[in-house]
């Protein structure tokens, strides 16, 4: 846990454009010496003020710039949860002080970092957003202009926020003089979050979901999160076939993954939203029933238009990724995010940080089970996992991606166990997608024969690059038997593995 703080501090510094304070997250761990596992949820909130009325003119017009209202600006901002969130893991499930683990962030803060070609290309995207929407172009522009791939990125700011925060704990951040400029910045444009909001922001300790495959325990993120209940519920539907016979990214492997993933998608659609507004179907969607009547439903040579089942008759009643484990079978899978890239692009002043854009996550229908409402946790598809077998830990992985982390988690999980593959093959294949778009989304290293032969099955397909970050950033540590520790990065994204 206290390689997981400090990592996440840090990770905000030199990650600005995914993850940071001004974000929330998941957390799901794992105690070495009980065997016990836990989720801590510090994903963000609505403000109490907020409903569906604040979009109303984006329903009615369809041509209306929903930059000004859900994606850039106060607006867009639900309250931050990373501060309490990394604060309250430390002081359940760490040994260190906050002081001491926010020191590296600091530091990186202060004297900089060197700026990778991801973090170039994404300031240059949105410098006109960080000029208009705060502080964010004394950061990230250098006289009036993105500063450029391979040169010293500085933000003495946010060194002075980490700092105040070390000395004073969270408190200082919801309720002293950083809450006072969060509100001023957010305040803007609109924005509906008040001082009651970020003083009453309160971090929550869940179990995780619990599914298995193949004799394998599956846990992962339980609701508001999607994310670990489509895992699950996509594995107990791949459990009724031979995945294993199937080559690897063969038409027949894709266009039965692409079958599964639409509708277990085409369910996240209809029946997900946070339990504490929305009735969740969720032990018929984690049944092996349902997913076994899915199953029969899947054409395994004609592709099908998504659609939703009924789960509830077998009810009885753009984020960042790192994993961390260690030889005492501690684990640690933590998905943090502002959601957009930059987030809202709103830094409050001299804070050297950017507010999340979560309302974006909100969906402007009202009659969804995902609408705005006060108080409401967004919808996520962040799945912080971990794979067991017999109790033992067997990885710790996790993604970024949007609406494509589920399928990414899912595509690593399945070749880890169906086809044997080492954990750093089964990241670094070539990875697809599909959802209730119903178009194969595909990496360009997948053969165009293949997809010919996809498109004759009925499919849509779209090509995207041979390494493409909409296909998320799997990262993760596998547990060999001997327990030697096997890290994998990503190539997709910035990132690397490191042990000692």
């Amino acid at each position: 846990m206290d390689a997981a703080v400090a990592t996440a501090f840090a990770l905000g510094v030199c990650e600005p454009n995914a993850s940071g304070i001004g974000g929330g997250g998941f957390m799901l761990l794992r105690d070495g010496r009980t065997g016990r596992s836990t989720f801590i949820d510090f994903r963000e909130k609505a403000p109490a003020a907020a409903d569906p009325s604040m979009f109303e003119r984006m329903r009615a017009d369809s041509n209306y710039d929903v930059r000004k209202r859900n994606v850039y600006g106060g607006m867009a901002a639900a309250v931050p949860g990373e501060v309490a969130g990394l604060a309250y893991a430390l002081q359940r499930y760490g040994t260190m002080p906050l002081e001491r683990l926010i020191r590296p962030a600091v530091r990186l803060a202060r004297e900089g970092f060197v700026l990778s070609p991801n973090l170039a290309a994404d300031i240059a995207d949105h410098a006109e957003q960080l000029k208009r929407y705060g502080d964010g172009w004394r950061v990230y522009l250098k006289d009036g202009r993105p500063s450029p791939a391979g040169s010293i990125l500085r933000n003495p700011a946010l060194a002075d926020t980490l700092e105040t925060i070390a000395e004073g704990g969270p408190d200082v951040f919801y309720r002293g003089e950083i809450a006072a400029r969060i509100l001023a910045a957010a305040s803007r444009d609109g924005g509906r979050m008040t001082r009651s909001d970020l003083e009453s922001f309160s971090v929550r300790e869940k179990e995780p979901v619990r599914g298995s495959y193949r004799g394998y325990e599956i846990l992962s993120s339980p609701t508001p999160s999607s994310g670990g209940t489509h895992i699950v519920q996509i594995l107990n539907v791949l459990e009724n076939f031979d995945v294993g016979a199937l080559e690897v990214n063969s038409p027949a492997y894709i266009h039965l993954f692409s079958e599964v993933f639409k509708m277990c998608y085409a369910d996240r659609a209809a029946y997900m939203g946070d339990p504490a507004f929305t009735d969740v179907p969720l032990e018929g969607l984690l049944s092996k029933a349902y997913a076994k009547e899915l199953a029969g439903r899947v054409d395994e040579k004609r592709s099908q238009a998504p659609r939703c089942g009924v789960p509830q008759q077998f009810e009885s009643i753009s984020t960042t990724h790192f994993s961390v484990a260690d030889s005492e079978g501690n684990l640690v899978a933590c998905t943090r995010t502002i959601n957009h890239f930059f987030g809202s692009c709103v830094m409050p002043e001299g804070t050297g940080f950017l507010l999340n854009n979560e309302m974006e996550d909100f969906s402007i229908d009202p009659d969804s089970p995902n609408a705005v409402a006060g108080g409401k946790v967004p919808l996520s598809c962040m799945s912080p996992t971990f794979i067991l077998k017999d109790g033992q830990p067997i990885a710790v992985l996790g993604s970024p991606g949007a609406m494509r982390i589920i399928s990414s988690v899912v595509q690593v999980i399945s070749k880890l166990i169906d086809h044997g593959m080492d954990l750093e093959s089964a990241v670094a294949s070539p990875r697809f997608g599909d959802d209730v778009t119903d178009t194969i989304i595909f990496e360009s290293r997948i053969p165009e024969e293949t997809i010919e032969t996809l498109q004759d099955m009925g499919h849509r397909t779209k090509r995207f690059e041979e390494w493409d970050r909409v296909m998320g950033a799997v990262n993760a540590v596998s547990i060999l038997p001997d327990g030697t520790l096997f890290g994998a990065a990503d190539p997709r994204r910035d990132g690397f593995a490191i042990g000692e």
